[in-house]
């Protein structure tokens, strides 16, 4: 009878924490965050070499000096920073709008072309407030031992001469990523345009979990890719 009433209890003890991890996971699931891009569809239609139907309706835009888009920017308020999860049920999106950084632009030399960015990791926010703080905790961002993350990039593909203004132009940005202390080299695949005296660039990576020192959170009943989508969406002013 003693080995039975253990059982029992064991079985309990299960089944009450199966219904703990189940409900804690039914919590965390949902996305509630939806990216926006800062480069408007046209613009991203003519990068791509694709005419859109507006954008066969619109006449060409005005030619961007060099004195327009040349010397330092700083990012704007509106810009954000995007990180994307993917599971065997959905992307979750998690989105931070607290980046500040410069830019400088030089045209004529991309050696001589900088950028930086500082991300404030405790506004990072997916719509769900228990899962932000999970996130925010000791088994992934640290955010109170690390509060900052940070982007700097060393290097910018070739700049094409001649810039439209509202068309947007491919541009590759190599430099690193640092997230938990922990530095990365990366690659941003991005597109800019020059538009109403702002500057606004698009661009993604792809990182892992294991990159900046974090545990993939797969669990029995969700799978969870081991890569990372990171975001950038800067509006760029002087």
């Amino acid at each position: 009878m003693k080995k039975k009433t253990i059982a029992i209890i064991a079985a309990g003890v299960v089944i009450v924490g199966a219904i703990t991890a189940f409900t804690f996971l039914n919590n965390s699931l949902g996305n509630n965050v939806e990216i926006e891009s800062v480069i408007p569809t046209q613009a991203q239609g003519a990068a791509n070499g694709t005419n859109t139907a507006n954008a066969a309706a619109s006449p060409a835009g005005a030619a961007v000096t060099a004195e327009q888009l040349n010397g330092a920017w700083n990012i704007a308020d509106t810009s954000k920073v995007y990180w994307s999860v993917t599971t065997s049920k959905e992307t979750v999106n998690f989105v931070d709008p607290s980046v500040k950084g410069t830019w400088n632009v030089n045209l004529g030399d991309a050696g001589a072309m900088t950028g930086e960015g500082t991300v404030e990791m405790s506004a990072l926010d997916s719509g769900n407030g228990q899962r932000d703080e999970h996130v925010k905790g000791a088994d992934f961002l640290s955010a109170t031992e690390f509060p900052q993350s940070t982007f700097v990039v060393k290097s910018f593909s070739k700049l094409p001469a001649e810039w439209t203004e509202g068309t947007a132009v491919p541009v590759q940005l190599q430099g690193t990523m640092t997230v938990k202390g922990i530095t990365k080299d990366v690659t941003f695949d991005s597109q800019a345009v020059y538009s109403g005296g702002q500057l606004m660039l698009s661009g993604t990576t792809t990182v892992t979990f294991e990159d900046f020192g974090m545990a993939n959170p797969h669990s029995i009943v969700l799978d969870t890719e081991n890569n990372l989508e990171v975001r950038l969406e800067l509006v760029l002013s002087k």
